[in-house]
């Protein structure tokens, strides 16, 4: 029998410190056993300066639910013509602490701080993006215009 993990200051220390290192400034931390899993649980570790391209999960089963335990993440969603529909701030501490967000619905996260940590469910198996879930307006990670785009998306939380 596999026993419990806390999920302790130290284990927020370890994937944050993964993710810094990390040259997509980001780590996971799964709780899952595998990525055929039903159910995914994770610990979702990002730095200011990762881009995570919009996107959307158009499985009816990929809802995803964020709830941050450390630091303060932005949050922003579009519309299928690339504007900007509604951002928040979410903290531990803060008015907002997490996200719901449906399939469907157009979205990226960025960090707002250093060590900001989050945990994060949504419905398994783990299938890489379709080009139909990819954002079409948007560059891709890595792409030249991505740094740039990623900066006007911050701007919005200054």
């Amino acid at each position: 029998m596999k026993s419990p993990l806390l999920i302790d200051q130290a284990l927020l220390d370890s994937v944050s410190g993964e993710a810094s290192r990390s040259p997509r400034q980001r780590k996971n931390r799964n709780f899952h056993a595998d990525d055929a899993a039903p159910a995914h649980r994770l610990l979702n570790a990002i730095e200011p300066g990762s881009y995570l391209m919009p996107h959307r999960h158009l499985d009816a089963n990929k809802d995803e639910t964020m709830i941050v335990l450390r630091g303060r993440l932005g949050v922003v969603f579009f519309d299928e013509l690339s504007q900007v529909q509604q951002t928040a701030v979410l903290a531990p501490m803060g008015p907002i602490c997490g996200v719901d967000i449906p399939h469907g619905v157009y979205h990226t996260v960025l960090a707002l701080d250093p060590g900001t940590v989050m945990l994060e469910a949504k419905g398994g198996p783990y299938l890489p993006l379709t080009e139909a879930e990819r954002a079409p307006w948007a560059p891709a990670e890595g792409a030249p215009q991505a740094a740039a785009y990623a900066l006007s998306l911050r701007e919005r939380f200054a």
